[in-house]
């Protein structure tokens, strides 16, 4: 049975439906990001997970137990639902020491003090934080106010984490040592995370599954590697990794970029699309050759720039321009030169 369903949810504000009938399952184990641009409706669906935002409709499940249900007038508060929270701002108290802001759940739920004293231990084992029990967190980096509100949120033993753009105040080098300790964490205890973001590295290195959402709407749930390699839309295809699109119209049965040339020969779109008149033609920058086979597209470069371990190049091709990214030891045309294009997986949208 999955751990966390969430079956036709659906939330209003006023006119605007900012979640549209979402439905999706979480395994026991399993990360599972919601990635989308502000306003989504990822953050607001976490919300109404954690039992902060009421539903309009829908129900919401972990294992067999309800959490939320309009129709059946059923709402359990965020309280008894024992799940573990880590927001975007830190929310750890200067006023109590870092063991004390790990204990706090644990003192409001009763626990013994052996027990808790060996929770808030563990917790802070596993966040490499015990010899900092007794700073405040506010003699702490970002990155150690991060890890104290982790070490609070593990106390409790939760089944579920739920982690809101937990990482999105705190710099590069930071930001990719703790989305490591995330994973590392959740392998340890085995516990399910739901973790929103809108960055698509965060979500490609923690996840198992991610879901992206535009508008309140689903537009694909899928694994990290076949949402970058096979989007189900143009949305997706341009919101995950960098892309590229050239419009291509169709004239005297043949396609032509638009301000510029007929496209080589062998680049046509599937029979599926060969009615449209108007078709955009996606690729990776990363998924460009330079060649000078003849059946190519032919551009000029534009702008050559070095990015460390890779050269970003822009190739004019009429009006229209494509990025090409290539390893820095790879060959490549200098700036103000021609160059021909191959594109390797080329996709198609009408």
């Amino acid at each position: 049975m999955p751990h966390v369903r969430l079956v036709n949810v659906t939330k209003r504000f006023g006119t605007v439906t900012a979640v549209d009938n979402l439905n999706f399952t979480i395994e026991k184990g399993e990360c599972f990001s919601m990635l989308g641009p502000s306003g989504c409706g990822k953050t607001t669906t976490l919300r109404m997970v954690a039992g902060f935002e009421n539903m309009d409709d829908g129900e919401v499940y972990v294992g067999d137990r309800l959490l939320s249900s309009p129709a059946k007038n059923f709402y359990l508060p965020p309280e008894k639902r024992d799940f573990g929270m880590v927001f975007q701002a830190f929310a750890v108290w200067p006023h109590l020491s870092v063991y004390e802001n790990v204990a706090f759940p644990l003192r409001i739920r009763k626990v013994n003090s052996a027990e808790l004293h060996k929770r808030v231990t563990d917790a802070l084992t596993a966040t490499n934080l015990l010899d900092s029990a007794s700073a405040s967190p506010d003699d702490l980096s970002g990155g150690g106010k991060q890890r104290v509100a982790l070490a609070r949120a593990l106390a409790i033993n939760p089944d579920v984490m739920l982690l809101d753009e937990p990482l999105s105040s705190l710099d590069p080098h930071l930001r990719e040592e703790m989305r490591f300790e995330i994973k590392a964490l959740q392998r340890r205890y085995g516990f399910c995370i739901i973790y929103v973001t809108h960055d698509q590295s965060e979500a490609m290195a923690l996840s198992d599954r991610i879901l992206v959402m535009r508008g309140g709407v689903a537009q694909q749930i899928d694994s990290p590697l076949n949402i970058y390699a096979n989007p189900a839309n143009r949305f997706v295809f341009s919101f995950i990794g960098l892309s590229n699109f050239l419009e291509v119209h169709k004239a005297n049965n043949a396609y032509r970029l638009a301000g510029g040339d007929c496209l080589p020969e062998g680049l046509a779109p599937p029979p599926a699309l060969a009615g449209h008149e108007r078709l955009s033609l996606a690729s990776r920058p990363a998924e460009i050759e330079f060649s000078d086979a003849p059946n190519v597209l032919r551009g000029q470069v534009a702008r050559k720039a070095y990015l460390g371990e890779t050269i970003d190049y822009l190739v004019k091709l009429g009006e229209q321009s494509l990025r090409v990214q290539k390893a820095r030891h790879s060959p490549g045309p200098e700036q103000g030169t021609n160059c021909g294009l191959l594109l390797l997986r080329p996709t198609w949208y009408a």
